[in-house]
């Protein structure tokens, strides 16, 4: 099975409810802090987080949203983060990729611990369609782990790099991390 596959994922989330510790951890906790402290506005009309997991950070952004959609590829993983959010009605957590195309539009997107599953051409190929979903004037916020791990395509900087690279986009935050790399874009 290819470890970045969507079955993959699912899997992980059966055999361990909670698999890389994202309610516990501290670094996990951390992390999701230093990327709230990094949002340049108060508020957003509509937010997007894709690869939600379990939930977690989807509660804490959604206070922040009028709108928030939260997808992840597990559905074992998104029946958690739909109960975390039970009571956020401004919250929507569906099975879905970032892979997969969105009508929407959204002037907050989180990009978090997901982008170095891809191969280059893929990540380039799915930052294409995320930023199809980005309006003018709004924030992709970037979050990736620095360390290795066998089943990462690329490195953390090599996700970031490749974004930086989009030219729609022109950065405007990050943040001095330990373990992560922290960056913010604003679509011109």
């Amino acid at each position: 099975m290819d470890p970045c596959s969507p079955a993959a994922f699912e899997a992980k989330y059966a055999a361990e409810p909670d698999p890389w510790r994202f309610t516990t951890s501290p670094y996990e906790l951390g992390r999701y802090h230093s990327i709230l402290e990094l949002l340049s506005r108060d508020h957003y009309q509509s937010g997007y987080e894709p690869a939600c997991s379990l939930g977690v950070l989807t509660a804490r952004l959604a206070p922040r949203c009028d709108r928030l959609l939260a997808v992840d590829v597990a559905p074992t993983a998104v029946a958690v983060a739909r109960r975390r959010c039970q009571d956020l009605p401004n919250t929507r957590v569906e099975i879905g990729s970032v892979a997969e195309p969105r009508r929407e539009v959204f002037d907050l997107i989180v990009f978090s611990e997901l982008g170095y599953y891809f191969s280059r051409e893929t990540l380039t190929r799915v930052l294409r369609g995320v930023l199809s979903s980005l309006a003018a004037g709004g924030e992709l916020v970037a979050c990736h782990w620095t360390g290795e791990s066998e089943d990462h395509v690329l490195a953390g900087a090599e996700v970031h790099d490749e974004i930086a690279r989009q030219p729609e986009l022109d950065q405007c935050g990050a943040k001095e991390c330990d373990g992560f790399i922290l960056d913010s874009w604003q679509r011109r």
